[in-house]
Formats: structure tokens, sequence, C-alpha cells
């Protein structure tokens, strides 16, 4: 590895603001900043290190000729992929990279899996992509894995997850919900592990809302702060339908059943939800 290249990863759930700090990290001529870095093969990789398809060895091997090496050849000081799908692979990324700093990025549940629903529909948890998901991790003997497109390789809880009859059930939006909950609690135990020097926690909402907020984020990442990176978090990016609106009734109910506890862990437990201004 370039031993002048520093590489931090930015983890989350998606659709909580990876497209924006891209945006924000790409503005800084020293960092090599990349979102969603080789996601045909890290996202299938991701699924199958969950539901222990392959191996941590396995998952290594790839990612040290992938992210690793993508370091090792980078002429920037700094090196960064922005990406829910590392998510699942912070232990293999920790070891790999033991100079490597993560920052856990989280917004409110409820717009991530209301996003999630109403724009990304066609690619995250459709009934037809998941039952094809689910019987290749039932029986991948059987069943062939498959292609690498996004729409395939979402998680299904591991056979011995509470929920896991249960999810068989689920509807899209139920499955989102149990998506969010599911990576933030992975997210927080694989980070609980590393050194704190090594990881940051930040909301989404506190980066649109205080300028110290950013500031903070970018002294972790001994990145120098401007005014105008905070004015960065003003404007929405990677939004393909620019409209939101609240939870239904119904959705909100089965997402405090599903995701309740952890909004309440991740410090949303009394926050009202609200309706992003485009």
């Amino acid at each position: 590895m370039s031993a002048g290249t520093a590489p931090f990863f930015i983890v989350s759930s998606g659709r909580s603001g990876t497209a924006m700090l891209h945006k924000l990290l790409q503005s800084f001529p020293c960092v090599d900043a990349h979102h969603e870095y080789a996601v045909d093969i890290a996202q299938p990789l991701a699924v199958k290190r969950y539901l222990d398809l392959v191996g941590a060895d396995e998952a290594s091997r790839v990612l040290a000729s992938t992210h690793q090496a993508a370091v090792h050849y980078s002429e920037a000081t700094h090196w960064c992929d922005s990406s829910n799908k590392l998510s699942w692979l912070i232990p293999e990324l920790a070891k790999l990279m033991p100079q490597a700093k993560f920052v856990h990025l989280v917004r409110d549940g409820r717009k991530v899996a209301g996003s999630y629903f109403r724009k990304l529909a066609e690619e995250c948890y459709d009934d037809r992509s998941t039952a094809i998901s689910q019987a290749f991790y039932d029986t991948p003997s059987r069943n062939p894995a498959p292609p690498p497109e996004k729409k395939y390789w979402w998680p299904v809880p591991r056979k011995t997850d509470a929920l896991a009859e249960a999810f068989r059930g689920f509807d899209q939006f139920e499955r989102i919900a149990w998506h969010w909950a599911e990576i933030n609690r992975v997210i927080l135990h694989e980070l609980a592990a590393l050194d704190a020097n090594r990881t940051l926690f930040v909301r989404l909402e506190d980066l649109c809302a205080s300028p110290q907020a950013v500031q903070g984020l970018l002294h972790f990442l001994n990145l120098p702060y401007r005014a105008e990176h905070f004015e960065l978090f003003h404007r929405p990016h990677n939004v393909n339908r620019p409209e939101d609106e609240l939870l239904s009734e119904a959705q909100r109910g089965r997402f405090e059943v599903l995701a309740g506890a952890m909004m309440a862990r991740l410090g949303y437990g009394d926050r009202a939800e609200y309706v992003v201004n485009y």
C-alpha cells in the first residue's frame, strides 16, 4: 500500500447522504474520492459475506484486489469510498488497511426507507429479485448466484435471525425498514471493535444544520474546512426524483415495529419526521 495515501470509508445504509459526501470530498484536489467503487464486485461480495456464503479470507482477497489495490496505486494523499455496500465488510477492510478510518453516516430511518421505497423501488427489495436472492441463500447448490445487478444483491435475514421466517412474508417497504435497522446494527457492532480514533459517528441532519458538524467531520479526516463546505449540504444530491413526503400511517406503524429500537439508539427516538424541501 502507498505509504503516502490515507484511506477512509463512509459507511451507511444508503440514501443517507453518501453521494453528498462524495461531492464534498471530490472538491479536495488531494482526495481520490469514489462513490460505490467497483460496485458490481463489492455489492455481491458484501451480501455473500453477511450471509456467510464466503469467508473472511475470500472477502479479504477480493478487497485486496480492488480497494486496497486502488489505494496502493493512488497518487492522492487521501483515498475514499463513500458506499453503503462496504458496511458489511468493515472487519476485512480494517484488517487489510490498519490506518484506514471509518465514518458512520446515518439519517432518520423514516426518510431512508421512504426514499428507497419511492425512488429506487425497481432496484431495492422488489418481490421477484428478493425471491431469487432468498432461493440462492436457501439452496446455493441448486440455485446459481444471480448476476451482479444491484436489484438482486440486498441481504435477507440469516437463518438464525428471529425474523428469518417472517421476512418471507414482508412487503417491499417492510424489507427496506428491516434493512435500515440491520445494516446500522452491523455497522455499530463492527466499528465498536476498532480503536475509537479510527471511527466517527455523524448524522446527516447535523451536517445540514451545523457548520461545526461539517468542520468536525473534515478535522477527523485531516482535511481543511471552508465555509462553502457547509453550504454544500443545503443542496440534495443523487436525487432522481426531487420529491418527498411523509410515511403513511401504515408505513409508520410497520417501521416502528421493525426499526423503532434502532431509531432510539441512533438518537432519532424523539424527533419528528420531516419533509425535504427541494
